[in-house]
């Protein structure tokens, strides 16, 4: 048999046939929805529960009542969203700067293709859930002013109906009693039970408040329960209760845990007990401080009866002095105003003015006649005047006027007149018609009229 390598190297004469190509493969189109799609499987598969810690920020929650958030750390950040009914069961409220560890699952949001983590539960880092709600439930309601000390009432000296909200199961229940009939036997309890403890005891107390409130002749409430751990007692850190103890209508007492345990409650409420049995003593005195606090009562009554009776004394003192100053002062006007009432009496006011108009009536009488006399001497002159100036005066001293003959001008020239012309005389008495015969003129006068 030849063996293969003792074959000669030799190209072959013949043409080597083409390979036949291979067939193309079909091309896998997909549409952006699938696609979306097989991401989102992916990694829902791959990062089935995750935990992740980061920064919360711009925390919205939407009228869905879902949350959504942006987690970030110094150098990347993710979106989130964490839904309404995981969202309700947090015991703090998610706000931005929170750094959080969250347990959620990866998915993509497929009409954005934006990946992002579904959270199902957050915890505070470094801080308890628990106890982040408790700070930030205190900051709120203490910016409302619901923890205001000038809101606070005093407690009724001895209430005759007293309201107990609390668990009929514990202990405290019990020590209250127990206070309140060894210091007031005759004390009118109303109890109104309530779970103050697990799910749902927070809405359950509240309602056991406003329930109680609305029971007539109520005069302060008792509420609380034995000590226990921040879960025990978390049904009064919340809101609710807060706000039903804020609204209650009669003083309220918080009883809740041992002395070193604070509640919300505490902070709301009228007076805060350390223990039930101290909110029971704080209800109803004991019967010597209760007659203490009378014969102090009593003492302060007669104190201030007795400051009272010397204040009125020496007011009565002081208005009686007022009074007699006044009086006398009144009694001095009373005398001016007297003397000066009779200044103005009729009869002598008429008197004076009787002797006042004789006197006005004789000045004037002779102002009369004096002006009367001066007023006849100057008519006297002025008719002496008129009559020396009066042409009839000199008329009947043999003087005459001669006119013209139309009587419309005095003729003072014998040159103005010819032989012949008429004229007419006027005498002192009667007047005369002439007719110039002859004619002299003065001398000097119309000397070559006559020559001509």
């Amino acid at each position: 048999m030849t063996s293969l390598f003792d074959l000669p190297f030799e190209e072959s004469d013949q043409p080597e046939p083409d390979p036949v190509p291979p067939a193309p493969e079909r091309r896998r189109v997909y549409t952006v929805s699938e696609l979306n799609g097989h991401i989102r499987a992916v990694l829902e598969e791959a990062f089935v529960e995750i935990w992740v810690e980061g920064e919360l920020s711009n925390c919205r929650v939407w009228n869905t009542g879902h949350m959504y958030f942006t987690l970030k750390d110094e150098a990347a950040q993710i979106k989130g969203v964490i839904f309404r009914s995981s969202l309700r069961r947090l015991r703090f409220r998610p706000e931005d700067g929170i750094h959080v560890v969250a347990r959620a699952r990866v998915s993509v949001y497929d009409p954005k293709g934006e990946y992002q983590i579904v959270c199902e539960h957050l915890e505070p880092e470094g801080l308890g859930a628990l106890q982040l709600a408790f700070d930030q439930l205190k900051q709120r309601l203490a910016r409302e002013g619901l923890f205001d000390e000038r809101r606070k009432r005093p407690l009724p000296a001895l209430p005759r109906k007293i309201g107990v909200v609390t668990s009929l199961d514990g202990a405290a229940v019990r020590d209250i009693i127990t206070v309140l009939r060894s210091r007031y036997a005759n004390a009118h309890i109303v109890i109104r039970p309530a779970r103050v403890q697990g799910e749902g005891s927070a809405l359950d107390i509240a309602r056991a408040l406003r329930a109680i409130a609305k029971v007539t002749g109520v005069d302060v409430v008792i509420v609380g329960r034995g000590g226990g751990s921040i879960e025990d007692l978390w049904a009064f850190n919340e809101e609710v209760v807060a706000r039903a103890i804020g609204g209650c209508p009669v003083p309220t007492i918080s009883a809740v845990g041992h002395e070193t345990d604070f509640t919300i409650a505490d902070f709301v409420a009228d007076v805060r007990a350390a223990t039930p049995s101290h909110a029971a003593e704080l209800v109803v005195k004991s019967k010597d401080d209760f007659y203490g606090r009378i014969d102090r009562l009593a003492h302060r009554v007669h104190a201030a009866l007795r400051a009272r009776a010397q204040r009125s004394e020496s007011r009565l003192r002081t208005l009686d002095a007022r009074l007699r100053v006044k009086l006398a002062a009144r009694e001095r006007l009373y005398q001016a105003l007297r003397v000066k009432l009779e200044s103005f009496d009729i009869r002598v006011r008429l008197g004076g003015i009787g002797r006042r108009l004789t006197a006005a009536d004789g000045r004037l009488a002779g102002a009369v006649a004096q002006r009367r006399h001066r007023a006849d001497a100057r008519l006297r002159g002025a008719a002496a005047r008129l009559d020396a100036l009066s042409p009839l005066a000199v008329l009947g001293r043999g003087y005459s006027v001669c006119w013209n003959a139309d009587r419309t001008a005095v003729i003072r020239d014998a040159a103005a007149v010819a032989d012949g012309d008429h004229v007419q005389v006027t005498l002192s008495r009667g007047e005369l018609g002439c007719t110039v015969d002859s004619r002299q003129p003065a001398a000097g006068g119309r000397q070559e009229e006559k020559e001509s």
